[in-house]
């Protein structure tokens, strides 16, 4: 239940901000709407801000742990990764997070994005030792 609750809050919230619409997702990349962008921000945003004060304030976890949260080394996989999952987002209108509350919204033909997702990343999984990194 712990998991359930707020899964279903966060495909509340996916819906009712029109972040699974299709044709919201065109037009952010078609440069057309700020909508998409702003809701992306946003979230960079709150996600800075919450780094920024659990670095700053030396925040613990619930059971009383220190949170280290390390640095990161620019590699261009990521770069290449990027570009590849931007592709696969334009073209399907759908990222991870929101595959699910698509389906249950009943955009059912999604299930054949969630499908190339979990080949996807199978495939990388038999491949990540042969690839560089």
């Amino acid at each position: 239940m712990k998991y359930l609750l707020p899964g279903l809050l966060f495909g509340v919230i996916l819906v009712k901000s029109q972040v699974l619409s299709w044709f919201r997702i065109q037009e952010m990349f078609r440069l057309q709407s700020f909508h998409m962008y702003g809701i992306i921000g946003s979230a960079i945003a709150v996600g800075m801000i919450s780094v920024l004060l659990i670095k700053r304030l030396h925040l613990k976890t619930i059971q009383g742990e220190a949170i280290v949260i390390p640095d990161k080394k620019f590699h261009w996989g990521n770069v290449y990764g990027g570009l590849i999952f931007g592709f696969g987002w334009a073209v399907t209108g759908a990222c991870p997070g929101p595959i699910f509350a698509q389906i249950s919204s009943g955009y059912l033909v999604t299930i054949v994005t969630l499908l190339s997702a979990l080949a996807g990343t199978w495939l990388y999984g038999k491949l990540r030792e042969k690839l560089p990194h």
